[in-house]
Order: C-alpha cells, then structure tokens, then sequence
C-alpha cells in the first residue's frame, strides 16, 4: 500500500515572517519535517504545496519533490487544508494513503510518522489523527458573561474534584492526519466519528503559530 507525504507550506505567514523557511536551531522550519519524513519507512514520497519560490527551492534542497505550484486560492489564511490535499490527490494519482504533515509541529518525529501509520493498520482504521491529553481539563473551563459571571464550559458534567477522577480528555495537535485516499475523496475530511486518534506526548506536540510558540518549540 503507498502512501503520499503531503507537507503545505503556504509564503504568506502572518504571525512569523517567512515562518517556513526560518532558522529553528540551524536550520528551515520545514526541513525539520522533511527530514524526519525522509526517513519514515512507511512513506513512498514526499510533495511539498506552496505558492511561494523560495519554500519551493528549500524543500527541494532538502530532498523533497515540488511538482505543482499550489493554487491562490488554497494559499489564503482561510482556505482549509482539506482543500489542498484534495487538489494534491488530483495533481498525483495512484497512492492508496495520504498523511498530511504540517511543517509547524517540527518536534514530530520519525517514529510518530511510522507509528501512526502501523496503528491504523492494526487497528484496520480508515483515518487516524494525532491528539495529545490535555493539560487543562474542559469540566474546569468557564465561559464569561456580560457582567464577567463564570459559569461552567460544559454543562451538567459530574462534579469530579481530584484531578485524578477526571475523564481523559484529548485535543488535536495538527502534526499527523492520515487516511485512506478512497476515504478521503468520499467524505472530504480527516476527522470523523470512526477517525483513530494516535496520542503523542505534550513535549513533541508543538504547533507554532506565533513567537510564544517558536520559543518554547
């Protein structure tokens, strides 16, 4: 079964300037996923899709294949990533998998990469995504009203005191999103109700978006 490495890498960052192609320790914040995706046995090919020259010239350098210019229209801070994995499965035909790898979560590694992709073949699974356990628990989350009254994120929870009792509870990291291609042209999403999801650890589940994030990357 082959699997596609689709790595977006859009020019038009916002909170980072040119964030994709930035040093973190020595070298491009992309070649950080690139290379660990080198690496993965599991992966058949690596694409990069960016609108942006100069990511295409880094990730080429790093070893990765750049065959299409993505279009305006999927390079917009609104456009889904949905969307351009879709239009990559119509650009490159022939992989039965894709696994979408954002170049913001540099601190996955080559074994998540693999695992990932083994735990949705023992588990014959059609779609996995990677989550991380929480470390502020939603039953203690509060909304604020007009007058600044807190009252309770989730409604009608069983009051559970010791952390301990708490439920599990798990939020997307955005490093892995994996499915079948079949799957994913039918449903047009890597999340559903029969989506695995793969738990990493907190420390390799970065997600830099802004300088508080790149730091503690």
């Amino acid at each position: 079964m082959s699997l596609l490495a689709l790595i977006p890498a859009r020019g038009g960052s916002k909170g980072i300037l040119k964030k994709n192609i930035k040093l973190l320790f020595g070298k491009p914040l992309i070649a950080w996923t690139i290379d660990a995706a080198k690496k993965a046995k599991c992966i058949d090919r690596i694409v990069v899709s960016t609108d942006d020259p100069e990511i295409a010239k880094v990730a080429k350098e790093r070893g990765a294949d750049v065959p299409f210019v993505r279009p305006a229209e999927y390079a917009t801070d609104e456009a889904p990533s949905i969307n351009l994995a879709l239009h990559a499965i119509e650009q490159i035909q022939g992989f039965d998998w894709i696994m979408l790898l954002q170049p913001t979560s540099p601190l996955r590694n080559t074994s998540d990469i693999d695992n990932i992709f083994k735990f949705c073949q023992d588990h014959k699974s059609s779609s996995a995504v990677s989550v991380n356990e929480v470390s502020k628990h939603p039953y203690r989350m509060y909304q604020r009203d007009s007058f600044f009254n807190l009252k309770p994120f989730i409604s009608n929870h069983p009051h559970v005191i010791r952390r301990q009792n708490l439920p599990s509870a798990y939020s997307l990291n955005g490093a892995l999103y994996l499915a079948r291609v079949d799957w994913l042209l039918k449903y047009k999403s890597f999340v559903r109700p029969d989506t695995l999801g793969y738990t990493m650890p907190i420390e390799r589940s970065v997600d830099i978006d802004t300088e508080q994030d790149w730091n503690w990357a």
